[in-house]
């Protein structure tokens, strides 16, 4: 499906990007109603609006109204069927000219029935059918159609349930794009304080050439570091665009307000649209089943009609009707039945084993979300006493080297240290997030 296309990318992407966290926000000023032309986004709103804009959405919206449209259709076999036709013709032909002349009432002892001469007739007539017996088929076609409308419906959820969750966890990519942007500036920023200290000593004679390089050199690095965040911040915003179903625009975030989620209290996959969409699929194939089995009953149809003739050339008109009851059972199809039969039951068959394999998938993504929510939690623990670690060692290190206690290389690998732990703890934050709503789309509850 495109959906699915579009979601790997922006998976692809993410992981690129090294992960996702909600940090800080861009802005702060809470926006109440939801429009296209909101410039800041809390993560409940977004979900809210992609959930009514994307196309993914319309599509799925669509398939129900089209599902709806074939139950209607099959729910007319209820109905009789009524029609009315109306011919005028003129001929020559002895056959047609004497049942001309017949309907219209002007048979003559006189007449010669080889050449009864030229007559024409208007034709009115009404028919009515209505069948009475079909073996069940248009019962099963029916109960086929509504649990179409039901797949339609949970599918429709299935790609909510995963729009909502890929438009979250989109929305914290964003804000690790912006918290790694920061920290990358404030390394530039320490970098850059400590180049104008190693200057003055190498100046003073105090430091070596190859050191006041060194410190030159990380510099340029963490600016190169910079333009690359930078780049990954602005993709990450048009991949959020993409999943709102917006083409541009201008995306400021809010990760302060309306974007804690709870854990969801049962961890079972029975709430999930995907399995409920499976049942529906079998329910259908079972009614499937049934119709193919009623080709082995006959058909029994009531039927009526009525008709009106007036000719021209004659002056004459007349009426008949007539009304019985049609039975037809097929003796021999060549074996068609009977494949439409094992075809149906084929596929039965085929959704059960499909579905059981669903279940050990969805097991499977509970375990796996519920697993990453305990990794965030204990690696936050842990990367938290790190970066006031690394902060601590950094602000000594820098002292020391104005004094010049230590080398050049021994300070830029502490800033190294304290980027990148400003970058994990950045990933660990966002990580719960996620994972609470992982698990949330995994055991089908929705979001917010």
């Amino acid at each position: 499906m495109n959906m699915h296309k579009m979601y790997g990318v922006v998976f692809s992407f993410l992981m690129a990007a090294g992960g996702v966290s909600p940090l800080f926000a861009l802005e702060t000023a809470p926006v109440a109603v939801v429009s296209e032309q909101q410039a800041t986004w809390t993560a409940r709103q977004a979900v809210q609006f992609a959930l009514s804009h994307s196309p993914d959405s319309q599509v799925a919206i669509e398939r129900i109204e089209t599902a709806r449209a074939l139950l209607n259709q099959a729910r007319s076999s209820y109905y009789p069927q009524l029609g009315l036709t109306a011919e005028y013709a003129q001929t020559n032909n002895p056959m047609y000219s004497f049942g001309n002349i017949l309907h219209q009432g002007q048979f003559e002892s006189s007449l010669d029935f080889n050449n009864p001469g030229r007559t024409d007739d208007l034709n009115l007539r009404a028919a009515l059918q209505y069948r009475l017996y079909n073996g069940g088929r248009d019962e099963a076609i029916i109960e086929a159609a509504e649990a179409g409308v039901a797949v339609s419906r949970m599918q429709q959820q299935a790609v909510s349930s995963q729009l909502a969750f890929e438009v979250i966890r989109t929305f914290h990519a964003i804000s690790q794009s912006l918290e790694l942007v920061e920290a990358h500036r404030e390394s530039i920023k320490a970098i850059g304080a400590s180049l104008v200290v190693a200057r003055t000593r190498y100046k003073a004679g105090d430091l070596l050439k190859a050191d006041l390089l060194n410190i030159e050199v990380q510099e340029s690095m963490a600016r190169e570091n910079l333009i690359l965040a930078e780049h990954n911040l602005e993709l990450t915003r048009k991949a959020f665009l993409g999943l709102l179903g917006l083409h541009e625009g201008q995306v400021l975030i809010d990760t302060v307000q309306d974007n804690e989620q709870e854990l969801p209290v049962d961890l079972s996959y029975t709430k999930r649209p995907e399995l409920k969409a499976y049942e529906g699929q079998i329910e259908a194939a079972e009614a499937e089943l049934r119709m193919a089995r009623g080709g082995l009953y006959p058909t029994i149809d009531g039927l009526a009609h009525y008709q009106y003739d007036s000719g021209f050339v004659l002056g004459g008109s007349g009426d008949s009707w007539m009304g019985g009851v049609r039975v037809n059972y097929p003796l021999f199809t060549g074996g068609k039945t009977e494949a439409e039969i094992a075809q149906a039951r084929s596929k039965l068959g085929r959704l059960a084993a499909e579905k059981n394999k669903l279940e050990l998938a969805m097991e499977l993504e509970i375990k796996q979300a519920d697993l990453a929510y305990s990794q965030a939690e204990q690696r936050l623990l842990v990367i938290n006493k790190m970066f006031e670690q690394a902060q601590e060692s950094a602000r000594l290190s820098r002292v020391r080297f104005k004094e010049g206690v230590i080398l050049a290389s021994d300070l830029m690998d502490v800033e190294t240290r304290l980027t990148d732990a400003r970058v994990r703890q950045a990933v660990a934050r966002s990580a719960i997030r996620v994972a609470v709503a992982d698990l949330r789309r995994a055991t089908g509850a929705s979001q917010f």
